[in-house]
């Protein structure tokens, strides 16, 4: 028997940027919408589980997308979906009430760019093609859009993506953002079972996660390089095979320090791809690097929706581990932003926004029941 759909309040607790470089408020605000009807076809309405901060939120917070204020934080988020956009319990895009997602971040692309459209190249994009690159977009979620800090988010079905059996919830939040990106940076170098690649910024956030991804999921050789002691050792812990090591076939850069990109073609090998991440004002690369030794640098954004499922399913196969520092509440934004500021965190910083779903998915593991039918469950007890 099917179930009715949990209901929704009118209003709920977010975490938002209310003025450029200043302190994240804590507010009362609408629920993005309560009825399916209200939703497009292509969005989804999820309750939050958890929710992490990226490096991109402190560029948000500063005002360098230039977006509309306040806006909700946070693009990493993951949840339980409450509502289908059209009205039904299920639609076109797969998606049922009760599945457990990690959310989207790009909103609505136009669908009918070439990105959009997508279809095999010349260097293998997969057939839904790079709509991450949409340039019509009406914004991502967390930056342009109301974000995951919340109860609630609305976000867009086609890049959202399902969570396979052994992905939680909260490992999925911090994979939203910084799983896809490095994923698919480690993807982009090209590199066969076995090469060497080189990541700049191993220890962070992303580099814990794109050790992983490259030697558990796709067998290649790993060399860890970090300014940080402390980071070194998480890049170790992760798997490493050397740090600040030999010359590789290929290299990620995930620091955005002054040199990084340069030290990244430094250290890979003549007619090497360096693939660049992180976001400075300016990358600076010596031209002797680009010409006298033929290396190739390229830019890589976020999955495409086909290499977020592969992504997750690699997470599940290898039992990639997400290195968190948990925060419970949204009214815990504070503390958390006081520790990332201090340079307290290893890892991703997450807020768990909702303890009921954590503690319902871990009875459901052996159970074949719908998060909000045990809920109400505890809730009699």
């Amino acid at each position: 028997m099917t179930q009715p759909p949990p209901p929704v309040p009118d209003h709920m607790q977010a975490v938002q940027v209310v003025e450029h470089n200043a302190p994240y408020q804590l507010r009362t605000v609408p629920v993005p919408t309560i009825d399916a009807e209200d939703l497009g076809p292509h969005d989804l309405l999820v309750k939050v589980a958890a929710a992490s901060y990226c490096h991109t939120d402190g560029m948000v917070a500063a005002g360098v997308f230039g977006d509309r204020l306040p806006v909700t934080a946070s693009h990493e988020g993951s949840g339980t979906v409450v509502r289908v956009g059209g009205g039904g319990d299920a639609s076109s895009s797969g998606f049922r009430v009760g599945d457990r997602v990690m959310c989207g971040l790009p909103f609505h692309p136009c669908g009918s760019c070439g990105d959009c459209r997508g279809g095999q190249d010349g260097e293998g994009i997969d057939d839904e093609g790079r709509q991450q690159y949409c340039a019509s977009t009406e914004g991502h979620v967390g930056v342009h859009i109301d974000g995951c800090f919340a109860e609630y988010v609305r976000v867009g079905a086609r890049f959202t993506t399902k969570l396979p059996q052994g992905v939680s919830l909260l490992r999925a939040a911090p994979l939203a953002c910084a799983g896809r990106t490095v994923w698919r940076a480690v993807l982009q170098t090209g590199l066969k079972r076995g090469q060497w690649i080189a990541i700049v910024g191993s220890g962070g956030g992303l580099g814990h996660l794109g050790i992983q991804f490259a030697k558990k999921a796709l067998g290649l050789r790993v060399i860890g390089i970090d300014a940080r002691d402390e980071a070194l050792t998480l890049s170790d812990s992760m798997g490493a095979d050397a740090t600040n090591g030999p010359g590789a076939d290929a290299t990620v850069v995930l620091s955005d320090a002054p040199g990084a990109a340069a030290l990244g073609c430094a250290v890979t090998r003549m007619h090497g791809t360096v693939v660049q991440v992180a976001q400075p004002d300016e990358v600076s690369v010596p031209f002797q690097e680009l010409v006298f030794r033929d290396i190739r640098l390229k830019g890589s954004l976020l999955c495409s929706p086909a290499e977020s499922r592969a992504m997750l399913e690699a997470v599940a196969a290898h039992g990639v581990e997400v290195r968190t520092n948990l925060f419970r509440g949204l009214d815990s934004i504070g503390e958390l932003m006081e520790r990332v500021k201090g340079g307290r965190v290893q890892g991703k910083a997450v807020i768990v926004v909702d303890q009921r779903q954590i503690d319902v998915e871990e009875v459901r593991s052996n159970h074949a029941f719908s998060w909000w039918t045990l809920a109400a469950g505890f809730q009699s007890m």
